[in-house]
C-alpha cells in the first residue's frame, strides 16, 4: 500500500491533477483548435514580447462563418440601432437588455476613444460585446416586445443564475463587492489572483506546498502550508475558493480527491476566521466546470488548461486601449513566459485563478441581463 501510494504521489506531480490531466499528445488533433476559437472574435495583433497567440487567421479557426451584422438588418433598422449606439448615454445603453453594466460602459469608452460607429459589424470590437450578444442587443432595439432573449436566458440558465457560487446570498452584495480573491489549487501549489470590478488584476501569485501528497497526508503538515498561504493572501470582500470536480468511479483517485478536499476545507476554516461573527459569508465555492463552460475549454465535459487564453489577455492588455482584464507592468513581466505552449508546468494554478475571478464578475454581469 505505501509504494501503491508513493507511486501514485509520483504520478500526479507530474501536472494539474495528474491522472486527469490530459497531455497534449493524449488530445486529438482538433482540440488545440477549438480552444483557439473560445475568443475568436478579438483581434490579434504581434506586440514585443508577446507572440500572436494563434498561427492562423480567425476564419481558419472557426468552422461557422457568422453572417455579418450589418446584412441581418434593413437600412432602416440600421440608422435606428447605430443611431442609439452612437448618442445614447451609458444609463441609455444600459436599459437594452444584454448591454448593462460593463458592456454599456465599454461602449460609451470604446466610441469616446475611436469615433462613433460606421457599421454595425464594428461594434465587435467593443470588449465583452460578442457576436450573438449584438444579435439579441440590436433585436431588442429594433422590437422591444420580442421574447426573444427570454429564450436564450432559459438555454444559459444554469451558468447564468446567481446559483453559480454556493453557499447563495444575495446577489445585492455580490454586485456591490469591488474586490475579489480567486483561489485554485493542484496537487502541490496554491495560487490566487486579487482582481478588482474594474478587471484589473491587483495580485496574482502562486505558493508551493512541500507537504502536499507527502507521506501520510499529516493534517498538522498541511495546516503549516495553508496557513503560510493564507497569511499571504489579501483582504477582499469575497473569497472564491475553486471546487473540483472529482468523479468516485475510479478508486485509484481516491488519494488526490483527499487531498483536494483537505486543501479546500482548510482554506474556508481559515480564510472564514477575516470575517466577524453573523455577517454575510464571504468565502464562497465556484464550481471548476462552470468556469471550464463560460470560456469553452471543455472537451467532452472534461476542463482543459486555460494557459493559451490567459496569454492572450496578457497580450490584449498591451495591444487594446480597452482590454479584457488589465494587468500592471509588473505582472505582465513577471508571468511573460509561465504559460508557454511547449512547458511542462504552464502555471496551471495561476491561470486557473485568474480565469475564475474574470468568470465570476462576467457571470455575475450576464445573470443580470
Amino acid at each position: 500500500m505505501w509504494i501503491a501510494r508513493r507511486l501514485l504521489s509520483s504520478a500526479v506531480l507530474t501536472g494539474r491533477y495528474g491522472l486527469l490531466c490530459h497531455t497534449a499528445s493524449s488530445l486529438p488533433e482538433v482540440a488545440p483548435r477549438y480552444l483557439q476559437c473560445t475568443c475568436c472574435w478579438r483581434s490579434r495583433i504581434t506586440v514585443a514580447g508577446f507572440d500572436t497567440l494563434t498561427g492562423s487567421p480567425s476564419s481558419d479557426l472557426c468552422s461557422d462563418d457568422k453572417q455579418s451584422l450589418d446584412d441581418l438588418y434593413t437600412p432602416e433598422q440600421r440608422a435606428v440601432i447605430l443611431k442609439l449606439l452612437n448618442n445614447a448615454t451609458e444609463s441609455e445603453l444600459s436599459r437594452v437588455k444584454l448591454l448593462r453594466t460593463r458592456k454599456s460602459a465599454n461602449i460609451v469608452e470604446y466610441r469616446s476613444r475611436h469615433g462613433p460607429f460606421k457599421n454595425l459589424e464594428s461594434v465587435l470590437n467593443v470588449p465583452l460585446v460578442k457576436h450573438k450578444t449584438a444579435v439579441l442587443s440590436f433585436n431588442h432595439i429594433v422590437d422591444p416586445d420580442k421574447k426573444e432573449v427570454k429564450e436564450v436566458k432559459k438555454k444559459k440558465a444554469k451558468i447564468q443564475l446567481i446559483k453559480f457560487v454556493k453557499p447563495e446570498i444575495d446577489r445585492g452584495h455580490l454586485e456591490a463587492a469591488e474586490t475579489i480573491v480567486s483561489i485554485t489549487f493542484g496537487t502541490n501549489r496554491v495560487a490566487w489572483a486579487h482582481m478588482d470590478n474594474t478587471m484589473t488584476v491587483r495580485d496574482w501569485q502562486h505558493h508551493k506546498c512541500d507537504s502536499f501528497l507527502k507521506g501520510t497526508f499529516m493534517a498538522a503538515a498541511y495546516l503549516e502550508d495553508i496557513s503560510s498561504v493564507v497569511s499571504r493572501i489579501p483582504d477582499a470582500d469575497f473569497f472564491i475558493i475553486e471546487k473540483p470536480a472529482m468523479s468516485m468511479q475510479n478508486p485509484s483517485l481516491f488519494p488526490i480527491m483527499v487531498h483536494l478536499r483537505t486543501v479546500e476545507a482548510m482554506l474556508f476554516a481559515l480564510l472564514t476566521q477575516r470575517q466577524d461573527a453573523g455577517d454575510v459569508p464571504r468565502v464562497l465555492n465556484m464550481i471548476r466546470a462552470t468556469v471550464g463552460r463560460h470560456f469553452g475549454v471543455v472537451v467532452a465535459d472534461v476542463r482543459t488548461s486555460g494557459a493559451q487564453l490567459v496569454r492572450q489577455m496578457m497580450t490584449e492588455s498591451v495591444t487594446q486601449k480597452v482590454p479584457r482584464v488589465r494587468f500592471s507592468h509588473n505582472l505582465l513581466v513577471r508571468y511573460r513566459d509561465a504559460f508557454q505552449i511547449d512547458s511542462r508546468n504552464r502555471g496551471e494554478e495561476l491561470s486557473d485563478a485568474l480565469l475564475q475571478a474574470v468568470a465570476f464578475y462576467e457571470l455575475l454581469e450576464e445573470s443580470a441581463a
